[in-house]
């Protein structure tokens, strides 16, 4: 598979990445078969977060891989940490126990990145620096990130964190895709110029940060999946259309449309199916032409001005 460099890092990743938020609805020998098919097909970046199964994912996907320093080094994980029941936790004593916890899931001894799940409005920007300077100094960590955060959250965090911000998980996709409308519409008296995001994709091309879109295929807030929907009868015909011509599942072109955009992103899958996950491997064999770029995008009901 097709690999990008990870923000500013060294790190060589594939352009798509394994979502293991629903791996704990899988029986252990099909968690194998995912995992195992997953890394054959380059699919090696696997994503995690301690929330996911309260702790359970993590898990299910090191026992079912018989976690060892052999298959360790052969995968990127993954995880997030700052979501609590009732309430975001960005303080220095609850990252730490968080890694020490995800670790001791996962069965290994460092991860290659954690990200900093929701925004927290108490966090103390001092403190994560300090837990980060820990994990680094330690060996727990390689690389840090944040998700769903905009520019100003970010800059508060690189104000006081040495370690540069390498990816930033974000809601994206065909039909969830403000943070590109509003760019099209500077300045204008309508929806669409609503800045909900303060230019989240212009700041993350510009500071280097890799966008990980999460939910790819959903539209809303976890509604559906825009394909196939009879809610989005014009944008499956169009995607239907351009598949044909590829010689591709729809699938394969929804996640190609998001690969196509210059930010180099590096969409998070959501998937359990094996099958399902190699039609978006396959994304990364294709480039949308400009024209059938547009046409997806105004097929989902998004309109130029």
């Amino acid at each position: 598979m097709r690999t990008i460099k990870l923000g500013t890092s060294n790190l060589d990743v594939p352009v798509i990445a394994v979502g293991c938020m629903r791996i704990n609805g899988l029986e252990r020998a099909e968690a194998e078969r995912f995992v195992r098919g997953s890394m054959e097909a380059g699919a090696n970046f696997f994503d995690h977060a301690d929330i996911y199964g309260g702790g359970a994912c993590e898990e299910i996907f090191a026992d079912a891989i018989n976690m060892n320093a052999d298959i360790r080094e052969k995968m990127i994980l993954q995880s997030k940490c700052g979501i609590r029941t009732g309430m975001f936790d960005f303080s220095k004593e609850h990252i730490l126990d968080s890694v020490d916890g995800i670790l001791k899931r996962l069965k290994t001894d460092y991860l290659d990145i954690l990200l900093l799940h929701r925004p927290d409005t108490l966090v103390e920007p001092e403190e994560v620096a300090e837990a980060f300077d820990l994990l680094e100094r330690s060996g727990k960590v390689r690389h840090f990130g944040v998700s769903n955060q905009n520019p100003m959250q970010i800059q508060l965090l690189k104000k006081y964190v040495k370690q540069p911000l390498v990816a930033n998980q974000l809601q994206l996709s065909i039909t969830n895709a403000t943070m590109i409308t509003q760019g099209f519409n500077v300045n204008m008296a309508n929806e669409s110029a609503v800045n909900r995001d303060g230019s989240i994709l212009d700041f993350c091309r510009l500071h280097d940060i890799t966008i990980q879109p999460w939910s790819p295929f959903q539209y809303g807030f976890f509604e559906g999946v825009f394909l196939g929907s009879d809610k989005f009868p014009e944008l499956n015909q169009k995607i239907d259309e351009i598949a044909a011509k590829y010689d591709v599942s729809n699938t394969t072109i929804a996640m190609a449309w998001l690969l196509r955009h210059p930010a180099r992103m590096q969409p998070v899958t959501g998937t359990m199916s094996l099958e399902r996950l190699l039609e978006c491997a396959k994304a990364s064999e294709i480039t949308l032409t400009r024209q059938e770029w547009y046409e997806i995008f105004r097929a989902a009901g998004n309109v130029l001005p």
